[in-house]
C-alpha cells in the first residue's frame, strides 16, 4: 500500500489486490472517505467512486475488521475524537525545532501521541523532541483540534 498526502484534502491510500485490481481510499480531513475502484483494462481510470460519511466508514470498518471481539479497545469516533497522520514537510517552519515550541496541546487541545521517523516509531514524544522534515506525526483530538494542529504543522 502506498500513501499520498493530499494538502487541504486529506490522505490517499492506494493498493493493488492479488487479482491486480487497483483501489484507493481518500481519507478526507472532515472524516468522510471516498473509495475508488479502477478499471481492469486501465488501472488509472476510475470505474466506480463511492463517498462514505464518517458513520458509514465506521460501519464498513467494523464489517471488515470486527472490533466486538476486543471490548477493551476504544473507538475514537465513538468518543468524538479523531486520529490523523500529519506529515511534516522538509520546508516546514518546525523542521529542526522542538515539539514543545509548537504549543500544540495548549493551542489546539490535540496531542501528538507518536512520531514515525523512517522505520522507527517514537511513542509519546517529549516537549524537547526535535522535529524533522519527513516525520509523520500521529495526532489525536477533536476534529477541530486536529485540523488546527495540521494548520500549525503546515506552517512554512
Amino acid at each position: 500500500m502506498s500513501t499520498t498526502p493530499l494538502p487541504g484534502i486529506g490522505v490517499q491510500y492506494d493498493l493493488t489486490t492479488r487479482e491486480q485490481r487497483h483501489l484507493s481510499v481518500i481519507a478526507h480531513r472532515d472524516g468522510a472517505r471516498t473509495v475508488n475502484v479502477y478499471r481492469t483494462d486501465d488501472p488509472d481510470a476510475c470505474a466506480q467512486s463511492l463517498r462514505l460519511t464518517e458513520p458509514e466508514t465506521a460501519s464498513l470498518i467494523d464489517a471488515l475488521a470486527p472490533s466486538h471481539h476486543s471490548p477493551n479497545l476504544l473507538s475514537t469516533t465513538d468518543l468524538g475524537l479523531v486520529a490523523e497522520r500529519i506529515e511534516l514537510s522538509s520546508v516546514s517552519y518546525w523542521n529542526g525545532r522542538v515539539l514543545g515550541d509548537t504549543r500544540m496541546r495548549t493551542d489546539t487541545g490535540a496531542s501528538i501521541v507518536a512520531v514515525l521517523r523512517r522505520a522507527q516509531a517514537i511513542p509519546s514524544p517529549a516537549p524537547d523532541f526535535r522535529l524533522a522534515g519527513g516525520d509523520i506525526l500521529i495526532v489525536i483530538g477533536t476534529r477541530e483540534g486536529v485540523e488546527a494542529a495540521a494548520a500549525i504543522l503546515g506552517r512554512e
